[in-house]
Protein backbone atom coordinates (compact mmCIF):
# COMPACT_ATOMS: atom_id res chain seq x y z
CA UNK A 1 0.00 0.00 0.00
CA UNK A 2 1.55 3.28 -0.75
CA UNK A 3 1.17 6.94 1.00
CA UNK A 4 -2.39 8.60 1.14
CA UNK A 5 -2.29 10.99 -1.16
CA UNK A 6 -0.48 14.05 -0.13
CA UNK A 7 -1.63 17.67 -0.87
CA UNK A 8 0.59 19.78 -3.00
CA UNK A 9 0.52 22.73 -1.44
CA UNK A 10 -1.50 23.09 1.35
CA UNK A 11 -3.80 25.83 2.67
CA UNK A 12 -4.00 26.52 6.74
CA UNK A 13 -6.33 24.76 8.15
CA UNK A 14 -9.56 26.46 8.92
CA UNK A 15 -12.28 24.13 10.02
CA UNK A 16 -15.62 25.29 10.91
CA UNK A 17 -16.28 22.04 12.63
CA UNK A 18 -13.06 21.98 14.86
CA UNK A 19 -11.56 25.17 17.17
CA UNK A 20 -8.27 25.34 17.13
CA UNK A 21 -8.26 23.52 20.77
CA UNK A 22 -10.14 20.72 19.56
CA UNK A 23 -7.43 20.36 16.25
CA UNK A 24 -4.22 20.50 18.67
CA UNK A 25 -5.80 17.36 20.68
CA UNK A 26 -6.88 15.19 17.35
CA UNK A 27 -3.46 16.45 16.09
CA UNK A 28 -2.09 14.78 19.83
CA UNK A 29 -4.20 11.46 20.58
CA UNK A 30 -6.02 9.94 17.25
CA UNK A 31 -3.49 11.17 14.65
CA UNK A 32 -0.39 11.45 16.39
CA UNK A 33 2.62 11.59 14.24
CA UNK A 34 1.18 13.31 11.36
CA UNK A 35 3.01 15.80 9.09
CA UNK A 36 0.71 19.36 8.75
CA UNK A 37 0.35 17.79 5.05
CA UNK A 38 -1.15 14.57 6.78
CA UNK A 39 -2.89 16.15 9.25
CA UNK A 40 -4.75 18.75 6.76
CA UNK A 41 -5.54 15.05 4.44
CA UNK A 42 -6.74 13.57 7.76
CA UNK A 43 -9.20 16.43 8.89
CA UNK A 44 -10.39 17.07 5.45
CA UNK A 45 -11.52 12.82 5.13
CA UNK A 46 -13.09 12.95 9.00
CA UNK A 47 -15.23 16.17 6.99
CA UNK A 48 -16.02 14.45 3.61
CA UNK A 49 -16.45 10.93 5.11
CA UNK A 50 -18.81 12.62 8.31
CA UNK A 51 -16.69 10.48 10.26
CA UNK A 52 -16.01 11.78 14.35
CA UNK A 53 -12.25 11.81 15.55
CA UNK A 54 -13.00 12.77 18.91
CA UNK A 55 -15.31 9.16 19.35
CA UNK A 56 -12.53 7.43 17.14
CA UNK A 57 -14.72 7.02 14.34
CA UNK A 58 -11.23 7.34 12.28
CA UNK A 59 -7.89 7.77 13.25
CA UNK A 60 -4.15 7.89 11.73
CA UNK A 61 -1.59 5.36 11.78
CA UNK A 62 1.92 6.34 10.88
CA UNK A 63 4.40 3.77 9.57
CA UNK A 64 8.38 4.46 9.50
CA UNK A 65 7.66 7.33 10.84
CA UNK A 66 11.51 8.13 10.86
CA UNK A 67 12.07 7.02 7.48
CA UNK A 68 11.29 9.44 4.48
CA UNK A 69 11.69 6.48 1.74
CA UNK A 70 9.47 3.79 3.65
CA UNK A 71 7.07 6.31 5.79
CA UNK A 72 3.53 5.34 4.76
CA UNK A 73 0.20 6.88 6.26
CA UNK A 74 -3.04 4.78 6.59
CA UNK A 75 -6.32 6.47 8.11
CA UNK A 76 -8.31 3.81 9.53
CA UNK A 77 -12.74 3.26 10.18
CA UNK A 78 -14.66 0.04 11.20
CA UNK A 79 -16.56 -1.82 8.71
CA UNK A 80 -19.66 -0.74 10.22
CA UNK A 81 -18.07 3.40 9.43
CA UNK A 82 -17.54 1.61 5.93
CA UNK A 83 -21.50 0.74 5.66
CA UNK A 84 -22.51 4.05 7.04
CA UNK A 85 -20.58 6.31 4.70
CA UNK A 86 -22.05 3.96 1.85
CA UNK A 87 -25.24 4.49 3.41
CA UNK A 88 -25.62 8.17 3.59
CA UNK A 89 -25.61 8.28 -0.42
CA UNK A 90 -29.17 6.56 -0.47
CA UNK A 91 -28.02 4.55 -3.53
CA UNK A 92 -26.39 1.61 -1.39
CA UNK A 93 -27.59 -1.98 -0.52
CA UNK A 94 -25.88 -4.48 1.03
CA UNK A 95 -25.64 -8.18 -0.97
CA UNK A 96 -28.68 -10.42 0.74
CA UNK A 97 -26.16 -13.13 0.06
CA UNK A 98 -23.33 -14.46 2.27
CA UNK A 99 -19.76 -13.86 1.39
CA UNK A 100 -18.18 -16.40 -0.71
CA UNK A 101 -15.29 -18.09 0.21
CA UNK A 102 -12.69 -20.04 -1.92
CA UNK A 103 -10.46 -22.68 0.36
CA UNK A 104 -8.09 -25.50 -1.01
CA UNK A 105 -6.88 -28.87 0.79
CA UNK A 106 -3.41 -27.61 -0.62
CA UNK A 107 -3.25 -23.66 1.12
CA UNK A 108 -4.10 -25.83 4.23
CA UNK A 109 -1.28 -24.88 6.96
CA UNK A 110 -1.57 -25.90 10.96
CA UNK A 111 0.65 -22.75 11.26
CA UNK A 112 -0.01 -20.39 8.75
CA UNK A 113 -3.81 -21.30 7.35
CA UNK A 114 -5.69 -24.25 9.56
CA UNK A 115 -8.53 -23.79 6.91
CA UNK A 116 -6.80 -23.41 3.81
CA UNK A 117 -8.31 -20.21 2.81
CA UNK A 118 -7.46 -18.77 -0.73
CA UNK A 119 -10.09 -15.47 -0.98
CA UNK A 120 -13.11 -14.45 0.27
CA UNK A 121 -15.52 -12.30 -2.59
CA UNK A 122 -17.89 -9.87 -0.85
CA UNK A 123 -20.35 -7.40 -3.25
CA UNK A 124 -22.29 -4.52 -2.43
CA UNK A 125 -24.85 -3.02 -4.58
CA UNK A 126 -25.15 0.77 -6.11
CA UNK A 127 -27.97 2.30 -7.78
CA UNK A 128 -27.53 3.70 -11.09
CA UNK A 129 -31.15 5.11 -12.55
CA UNK A 130 -33.16 2.25 -11.39
CA UNK A 131 -31.20 -0.41 -11.81
CA UNK A 132 -28.96 -1.86 -9.25
CA UNK A 133 -25.37 -2.94 -10.06
CA UNK A 134 -23.11 -5.58 -8.14
CA UNK A 135 -19.68 -3.72 -6.81
CA UNK A 136 -17.06 -6.81 -6.04
CA UNK A 137 -14.31 -6.72 -3.53
CA UNK A 138 -11.87 -9.80 -3.19
CA UNK A 139 -9.33 -9.90 -0.26
CA UNK A 140 -6.36 -13.28 -0.49
CA UNK A 141 -5.39 -14.65 2.79
CA UNK A 142 -2.40 -14.51 1.63
CA UNK A 143 -2.46 -10.76 1.11
CA UNK A 144 -4.42 -9.96 4.40
CA UNK A 145 -3.64 -12.88 7.10
CA UNK A 146 -1.58 -11.12 9.90
CA UNK A 147 1.62 -13.67 9.84
CA UNK A 148 4.70 -13.33 12.18
CA UNK A 149 7.98 -15.13 12.07
CA UNK A 150 8.48 -17.35 14.94
CA UNK A 151 12.05 -16.88 16.60
CA UNK A 152 13.88 -20.35 18.48
CA UNK A 153 17.29 -20.93 19.60
CA UNK A 154 19.44 -22.30 17.74
CA UNK A 155 20.79 -25.76 17.86
CA UNK A 156 23.27 -25.86 21.10
CA UNK A 157 21.90 -23.26 22.65
CA UNK A 158 22.32 -19.47 22.41
CA UNK A 159 20.18 -16.43 21.70
CA UNK A 160 16.77 -16.79 19.73
CA UNK A 161 16.89 -15.70 15.97
CA UNK A 162 14.53 -15.59 13.03
CA UNK A 163 13.62 -19.51 11.78
CA UNK A 164 12.27 -18.31 8.44
CA UNK A 165 8.98 -20.11 9.74
CA UNK A 166 5.95 -18.13 9.96
CA UNK A 167 2.46 -18.71 11.86
CA UNK A 168 -0.70 -16.84 12.92
CA UNK A 169 -1.32 -16.02 16.36
CA UNK A 170 -3.66 -18.56 17.68
CA UNK A 171 -4.78 -15.84 20.27
CA UNK A 172 -6.30 -13.37 17.23
CA UNK A 173 -9.22 -12.72 15.59
CA UNK A 174 -7.53 -14.34 12.67
CA UNK A 175 -7.07 -17.61 13.83
CA UNK A 176 -10.31 -17.57 15.66
CA UNK A 177 -13.34 -16.12 12.90
CA UNK A 178 -10.81 -16.21 10.05
CA UNK A 179 -14.24 -16.03 7.76
CA UNK A 180 -15.56 -12.89 9.37
CA UNK A 181 -11.60 -11.22 8.91
CA UNK A 182 -11.38 -11.95 5.63
CA UNK A 183 -14.74 -10.98 4.85
CA UNK A 184 -14.20 -7.40 6.29
CA UNK A 185 -11.12 -7.04 4.32
CA UNK A 186 -13.33 -7.82 0.81
CA UNK A 187 -16.35 -5.62 1.81
CA UNK A 188 -13.91 -2.82 2.50
CA UNK A 189 -12.45 -2.94 -1.06
CA UNK A 190 -15.90 -2.93 -2.26
CA UNK A 191 -17.71 0.20 -0.82
CA UNK A 192 -14.16 1.82 -1.47
CA UNK A 193 -14.93 0.99 -5.19
CA UNK A 194 -18.26 2.19 -5.19
CA UNK A 195 -18.01 4.85 -3.80
CA UNK A 196 -14.49 5.95 -3.91
CA UNK A 197 -15.50 10.19 -3.49
CA UNK A 198 -15.99 9.15 0.28
CA UNK A 199 -14.00 6.03 1.36
CA UNK A 200 -10.82 6.23 -1.14
CA UNK A 201 -7.81 6.42 1.65
CA UNK A 202 -9.77 5.08 4.38
CA UNK A 203 -9.06 1.29 5.55
CA UNK A 204 -10.54 -0.99 8.05
CA UNK A 205 -8.64 -2.27 10.93
CA UNK A 206 -8.89 -5.86 9.54
CA UNK A 207 -7.02 -4.49 6.33
CA UNK A 208 -3.87 -2.78 8.30
CA UNK A 209 -3.25 -6.14 10.60
CA UNK A 210 -0.50 -7.44 8.55
CA UNK A 211 1.18 -3.91 7.65
CA UNK A 212 1.62 -3.32 11.36
CA UNK A 213 3.10 -6.94 11.79
CA UNK A 214 5.34 -7.28 8.63
CA UNK A 215 8.88 -6.86 9.16
CA UNK A 216 11.48 -6.99 6.05
CA UNK A 217 14.24 -9.72 5.92
CA UNK A 218 16.64 -7.22 5.97
CA UNK A 219 15.05 -5.71 9.02
CA UNK A 220 15.16 -9.15 9.93
CA UNK A 221 18.71 -9.73 10.11
CA UNK A 222 19.55 -6.89 11.37
CA UNK A 223 17.49 -7.49 14.60
CA UNK A 224 19.86 -11.05 14.73
CA UNK A 225 23.08 -9.13 14.01
CA UNK A 226 22.17 -6.47 16.76
CA UNK A 227 21.24 -9.51 19.12
CA UNK A 228 24.85 -11.19 18.43
CA UNK A 229 26.57 -7.35 19.13
CA UNK A 230 24.57 -7.76 22.49
CA UNK A 231 25.76 -10.88 23.34
CA UNK A 232 29.53 -9.56 22.56
CA UNK A 233 29.86 -7.36 25.36
CA UNK A 234 27.56 -8.66 27.84
CA UNK A 235 24.08 -7.69 27.51
CA UNK A 236 22.49 -10.80 27.83
CA UNK A 237 19.44 -9.43 30.01
CA UNK A 238 17.69 -7.20 27.72
CA UNK A 239 14.79 -7.63 26.26
CA UNK A 240 14.42 -6.71 22.61
CA UNK A 241 11.19 -4.27 22.18
CA UNK A 242 8.87 -2.21 19.50
CA UNK A 243 7.15 0.85 20.72
CA UNK A 244 5.62 2.10 17.99
CA UNK A 245 4.43 0.95 14.59
CA UNK A 246 7.68 1.86 12.25
CA UNK A 247 10.38 2.15 15.50
CA UNK A 248 13.31 0.40 15.37
CA UNK A 249 14.14 -2.53 17.52
CA UNK A 250 15.05 -1.57 21.35
CA UNK A 251 16.72 -3.61 23.51
CA UNK A 252 15.88 -2.62 27.00
CA UNK A 253 17.43 -3.56 30.70
CA UNK A 254 14.97 -5.77 32.38
CA UNK A 255 15.32 -4.13 35.61
CA UNK A 256 13.76 -0.80 33.63
CA UNK A 257 11.19 -2.76 30.98
CA UNK A 258 8.56 -2.23 33.56
CA UNK A 259 9.29 0.97 34.40
CA UNK A 260 9.13 2.38 30.46
CA UNK A 261 6.56 -0.13 29.79
CA UNK A 262 4.18 1.21 31.88
CA UNK A 263 4.89 4.75 30.52
CA UNK A 264 4.56 3.93 26.66
CA UNK A 265 1.16 1.98 27.75
CA UNK A 266 -0.38 4.54 29.52
CA UNK A 267 0.37 7.55 26.55
CA UNK A 268 -1.81 4.58 24.32
CA UNK A 269 -4.68 6.60 23.44
CA UNK A 270 -6.67 4.12 21.31
CA UNK A 271 -7.10 -0.11 22.13
CA UNK A 272 -5.90 -1.09 18.38
CA UNK A 273 -2.48 1.00 18.63
CA UNK A 274 -2.44 -0.81 22.24
CA UNK A 275 -3.23 -4.40 21.07
CA UNK A 276 -0.87 -3.86 18.45
CA UNK A 277 2.02 -3.53 21.15
CA UNK A 278 0.86 -6.24 23.15
CA UNK A 279 1.01 -8.54 20.26
CA UNK A 280 4.28 -7.51 18.54
CA UNK A 281 5.98 -7.69 22.07
CA UNK A 282 4.71 -11.11 23.25
CA UNK A 283 7.70 -12.98 22.64
CA UNK A 284 9.34 -9.82 24.66
CA UNK A 285 6.94 -9.51 27.54
CA UNK A 286 7.02 -13.67 27.81
CA UNK A 287 11.27 -13.02 27.99
CA UNK A 288 10.54 -10.95 30.79
CA UNK A 289 8.31 -13.16 33.07
CA UNK A 290 11.07 -15.71 32.58
CA UNK A 291 13.94 -13.02 33.85
CA UNK A 292 11.45 -11.37 36.48
CA UNK A 293 7.97 -13.19 36.66
CA UNK A 294 6.66 -10.30 38.92
CA UNK A 295 7.57 -7.92 36.39
CA UNK A 296 6.18 -9.73 33.37
CA UNK A 297 3.07 -10.34 35.13
CA UNK A 298 2.83 -6.13 36.33
CA UNK A 299 2.86 -5.46 32.83
CA UNK A 300 -0.03 -7.66 31.41
CA UNK A 301 -2.07 -5.94 34.37
CA UNK A 302 -1.10 -2.47 32.91
CA UNK A 303 -2.16 -3.58 29.10
CA UNK A 304 -5.08 -5.33 30.57
CA UNK A 305 -6.50 -2.66 32.99
CA UNK A 306 -5.49 0.24 30.16
CA UNK A 307 -7.39 -1.67 27.47
CA UNK A 308 -10.40 -1.77 29.80
CA UNK A 309 -10.41 2.13 30.62
CA UNK A 310 -9.85 2.56 27.07
CA UNK A 311 -12.54 0.21 25.73
CA UNK A 312 -15.09 2.05 28.95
Amino acid sequence: MSNIVALQTPAPLRSRDYDPAQLSLIRRTVAADTTPDEFNMFIEIAKRAGLDPFRKQLYCIVYSKDNAEKRKVAFITGIDGFRAVAARNGDYRPDDEEPMFVTDDAAKDPETNPQGFVKATVRAFKRHGDEWHPVVGVAYWNEFAPLKEIWEEPPGGGKRRPSGRFEIDKRGNWYRMPHVMLAKCAEAQALRKGWPEDLSGIYSPEEMERPMMDVTPTDAIAQFEQEKRLALVGATRSVPIIWKVGDPIVYVPAGQLYDEAAKHIASVEIAAELKWWRETNSAGIRELWAISKSDGLGVNKLYEDRLKALAG
